[in-house]
């Protein structure tokens, strides 16, 4: 099966991967979103899948706008590809790409369709304190992820799993899926299944303003909101904007879920008691414990500007944080 490959970011790569190494298919070109320059050195820096592609010394084509571009259309349409695959590629195929492959243009979706189209489908099923999501192979047409179903993989959602947890283990299963997927199709073994529209909910891109954290929200809602928007969520500590990127609710139906050894750790939370943003406990070898508007947060790892990620206990040492300091909304 001859495959050209659609995609950008780390969460393409296993699926990439797969294809690159299975003795049943062949990945004729890869079609990237431009490099960016980052901000070290301002140096361009390639797409992790187009890493992956000049590795294997697969033809690389990086369009600003693909559907627009007449030179990656007649390139495309020349290749005569069975199937076109599409993994977070980052831009939208018309029409007319969509119908250039023989067999059919397939999309691997990070969700359990029609719950959460879109671009962000990991954060915000993890914003709303989901328990379970997956992976969905499908048709593409010209709507937004609303293509007939081909597969769904799914997998649990543990209490303490991060955007980027999660992304790393769909990634996995769905170049898994994929490749199952497009073996049954070859045979004619999968019936496509059209999406309820009236059953779909939608993932938009992240905004600056989702970073902020307003402590009189409750604690799960807190955890669920750093978790889902890792690594950017944003709180003011002492005038300066403070970054928490792993927290874990306490003192609400969540904390039961937490791993026993952290359980062990903590102090008789029964008491504890204060305004909103308000430090009510330091727990030895963990971190600062803050009211929220329902429930405890326990701060397990945070980022001061220009510094690295470190633990909530080495916060505390570093700053020499004490009980009733009060952490500001962040923005």
């Amino acid at each position: 099966m001859k495959i050209v490959f659609f995609g950008t970011p780390q969460f393409a790569v296993p699926t990439l991967s797969k294809l690159l190494n299975h003795s049943e298919f062949e990945v004729l070109a890869v079609v990237t979103q431009p490099d960016k320059r980052r901000e070290r050195g301002n140096k361009l820096t390639p797409t992790p899948v187009k890493a992956i592609a000049t590795a294997h010394n697969l033809p690389v084509w990086q369009p600003e706008r693909v559907k627009k571009d007449t030179e990656t259309l007649t390139q495309l349409k020349q290749l005569g590809a069975d199937v076109f695959v599409v993994v977070a590629y980052g831009q939208i195929l018309s029409s007319k790409i969509l119908n250039m492959p023989k067999l059919a243009c397939i999309n691997v979706h990070g969700s359990i369709l029609p719950k959460y189209r879109g671009a962000a489908p990991i954060q915000w099923c993890l914003y709303n304190g989901e328990t379970e999501t997956g992976i969905t192979t499908m048709l593409m047409d010209v709507g937004m992820d609303t293509g007939a179903m081909l597969q769904i993989a799914t997998t649990p959602i543990g209490l303490l799993d991060s955007a980027q947890d999660l992304a790393d283990r769909l990634a996995v299963i769905g170049g898994d899926l994929l490749v199952e997927t497009l073996l049954k199709l070859e045979r004619q073994e999968i019936q496509p299944i059209p999406q309820d529209n009236l059953a779909a909910t939608y993932a938009p891109l992240i905004q600056k303003q989702d970073y902020g954290l307003d402590w009189s929200k409750t604690a799960i809602q807190l955890h669920n909101q750093i978790r889902g928007f890792y690594p950017n969520c944003t709180a003011t500590f002492r005038d300066n904007l403070l970054k928490i990127t792993a927290s874990a609710p306490l003192g609400s139906v969540g904390d039961r879920n937490l791993p026993p050894e952290l359980l062990h750790k903590l102090p008789d939370l029964s008491n504890l008691s204060d305004r909103p943003g308000v430090v009510v406990s330091i727990t030895k070898g963990i971190g600062a414990i803050v009211q929220t508007g329902e429930g405890l947060l326990l701060l397990r790892e945070v980022q001061l500007a220009g510094k690295r990620p470190q633990s909530g206990w080495d916060f505390v040492n570093g700053t020499r944080l004490t009980v009733g300091e009060v952490f500001g909304a962040g923005s």
